[in-house]
């Protein structure tokens, strides 16, 4: 595929040029793409209120800016999340920012929220021909004197373009911005974000991207929290600021750590939130993605769907249907009629 074959170049640049030049390339070449194959009827999930054609979709932070949702739906993603986004434009943490983990196929980046601004990907957005599940993930600036207005001036701006939105309070590149995942702190967003999008009158459904790097009691504390607010779902994990035993000579760069290194300890809190929600709510599986085994545990510790990212920097957009193949085989293999009767299966 010759889209695989790019990809395979990008990865000698170095991983922030190669970042935009694969931007640049998708949003030149997107409309010419060949759509990817229907997706086999098992494989489709309900939830939300919306539609999936397949349960894989694209983790925030590829395309911050909404500048090639269409182009990454076309490749065969069940949907695609666009952002982190914030008010104000924000040019993000000095360069080099981004670091390759080859022997462990993980990535460190500390970004810091680099994007163009809501009034940007609205104007973008306001021209976009509604077609596929897209999902918006909003923030906070990082010199921001109130984070929680930050998010109710994101959601008012950039919900109506949504299909859902995600509140991002887990990034460990924004100082202080997981302290919102605090009880008090995390009341009082999730009241005056819920509480704008009832005086907008809107049904966009409202997610929330939590941490991996918490204990049980902050588990409960969101929990319960987020069960309160009247929100829809959560999405377990962000990257970690953890440092397992890595072999890759940038591993001792600052930052948030993905891919495959996170797999295990993201897996762990999802199933531990499943435990305490069951099915009230929405559970969304992100880290360490990388095959259709990755996939299906995600789904049966409780996700109804699965983010990527990282895997797709090191194994080209080939891999999202090798991903949907073998998904499909172990939901076969195990009995299942459907992808969505394996949701939660390991609390059975």
């Amino acid at each position: 595929m010759l889209i695989d074959t790019g990809a395979a170049l990008m990865r000698l640049l170095p991983p922030e040029t190669a970042h935009r030049a694969t931007l640049s390339l998708l949003g030149a070449a997107g409309p010419l793409l060949p759509r990817a194959a229907a997706d086999d009827a098992r494989l489709a999930v309900d939830v939300l209120g919306l539609a999936f054609p397949n349960p894989i979709g694209l983790a925030a932070g590829f395309d911050k800016d909404a500048q090639v949702p269409d182009a990454m739906l076309r490749l065969g993603l069940g949907f695609v999340e666009c952002g982190t986004v914030t008010p104000r434009p924000q040019g993000g943490n000095p360069r080099p920012r981004l670091f390759r983990l080859r022997e462990d196929r993980a990535v460190i980046n500390r970004m810091g929220f680099n994007n163009r601004g809501m009034e940007a990907m609205a104007a973008r957005l306001a021209t976009r021909k509604r077609t596929g599940v897209l999902g918006l993930n909003i923030g906070a600036n990082k010199d921001s004197a109130d984070r929680p207005n930050d998010y109710r001036l994101g959601f008012a701006r950039l919900a109506g373009f949504a299909d859902y939105v995600t509140v991002n309070i887990s990034s460990p590149n924004t100082p202080g911005l997981r302290g919102l995942q605090n009880r008090d702190e995390l009341t009082r967003l999730l009241g005056i974000v819920t509480e704008e999008r009832a005086r907008l009158g809107l049904k966009v459904p409202l997610l929330l991207k939590i941490a991996p790097d918490i204990d049980a009691a902050a588990l409960d504390d969101i929990a319960s929290v987020v069960l309160a607010s009247g929100i829809e779902g959560i999405i377990l994990t962000n990257t970690t600021i953890a440092r397992p035993a890595l072999k890759s000579a940038n591993a001792h760069e600052s930052g948030g750590l993905s891919g495959a290194p996170l797999f295990t300890p993201s897996t762990a809190i999802l199933k531990a939130m499943r435990a305490r929600v069951g099915t009230r709510l929405v559970l969304v599986g992100a880290g360490g993605v990388a095959s259709g085994a990755d996939a299906y545990a995600k789904i049966r510790a409780g996700a109804s769907l699965v983010q990527l990212y990282t895997a797709l920097a090191f194994d080209g957009p080939g891999l999202i249907a090798r991903i949907k193949q073998e998904l499909l085989a172990l939901v076969v293999r195990d009995g299942f009629a459907r992808v969505g009767d394996a949701i939660g299966a390991d609390h059975a």
